[in-house]
């Protein structure tokens, strides 16, 4: 019964996993910037879902676990969004 968190956990990061294979086709510099941090955010769901299994019946290491997960998705998530607001009509990354 210890492992359904991290199985669901896991399971959420396949779809930020598939966005970013998704994502990156065109090829561009900026399509690969966001499959980038697409691809960065499924490893952070990973990662995570593996801390959280090994730290078994250990809650306080838990909660560890699960608040830097929060923290890293949510401050990838704040990344790819100033990426994508960076980018102009066409595609192209500004300077």
């Amino acid at each position: 019964m210890n492992a359904v968190a991290p199985l669901i956990i896991a399971a959420t990061g396949i779809p930020a996993l598939c966005f970013a294979a998704w994502s990156g086709r065109p090829g561009t510099a900026h399509a690969r910037g966001v499959g980038l941090r697409w691809a960065l955010i499924a490893l952070c769901l990973f990662v995570g879902a593996i801390g959280v299994y090994l730290a078994g019946d250990n809650r306080n290491i838990a909660y560890g676990v699960v608040i830097a997960l929060v923290v890293a998705v949510n401050a990838l998530g704040v990344s790819l969004v100033l990426y994508l607001r960076r980018a102009d009509n066409n595609g192209a990354s500004r300077k």
